[in-house]
């Protein structure tokens, strides 16, 4: 199998290209992982998320949402609860996210405690 077979690096229709543009923008992937679990509100994430900042993490779910990945849901309530989730094209990379963790695991020694995201 030759990896670089279906299109030039550059290319704006190569598929890996299009995912990697996606998924390896700082903390994306993390987001994603995180909302595996189900829903979480913004300060749960936050939490989550150690080092990220409220700004970040906004225009990370923002994007997402955008490229339908996450559903954002407004409670009417006082104060106004928000919660997020993944849809069904955000719960698609969560098999990448465990071949993440894998290889993680058995070729960089990282996270031995860590369980695998339930798909």
């Amino acid at each position: 199998m030759k990896l670089g077979a279906e299109c030039a690096p550059n290319d704006d229709v190569c598929p890996v290209c299009a995912t990697a543009e996606l998924v390896c923008a700082k903390w994306t992937i993390l987001v994603i992982r995180d909302l595996a679990e189900g829903r979480s509100r913004f300060c749960e994430l936050e939490r989550s998320l150690a080092g990220i900042s409220p700004r970040t993490l906004s225009l990370r779910l923002r994007a997402l949402e955008e490229e339908g990945m996450v559903e954002r849901r407004t409670y009417p309530e006082v104060p106004p609860r928000v919660e997020y989730e993944l849809t069904e094209k955000g719960r698609a990379l969560l098999p990448l996210i465990e071949d993440m963790r894998r290889y993680g695991r058995e070729w960089l020694g990282a996270g031995e405690g860590t369980p695998l995201v339930a798909a």
